[in-house]
């Protein structure tokens, strides 16, 4: 009796393993995906500039926008999810 509950807990540990390892594997896809249209695009970005160099000033305004358009993004993420912790914590308490 206590061997088929092994067996059963070992089934379900090895479902896990490999639910556990497809999702990781679907990630790391993502990322290459991200990466690799990156790299496109600084590809593209290279040729670019190449042939319009005014176009690498262009460039830069964008991405130091870009970039603070995305801190900005990060910070206004970090205090919805700080505000709503808050909140489940008062819910818990009460």
């Amino acid at each position: 009796m206590a061997e088929s509950e092994s067996q059963e807990g070992s089934y379900y540990n090895r479902g896990k393993m490999v639910e556990n390892f497809n999702t990781d594997m679907e990630e790391l896809l993502e990322e290459m995906e991200k990466l690799t249209v990156h790299a496109t695009w600084m590809a593209y970005d290279c040729v670019a500039i190449q042939t319009n160099p005014d176009l690498a000033n262009a460039m830069q305004h964008l991405e130091d926008v870009f970039l603070m358009c995305k801190e900005k993004i990060e910070k206004k993420w970090q205090e919805v999810l700080l505000g709503s912790r808050g909140e489940e914590q008062k819910k818990e308490i009460n």
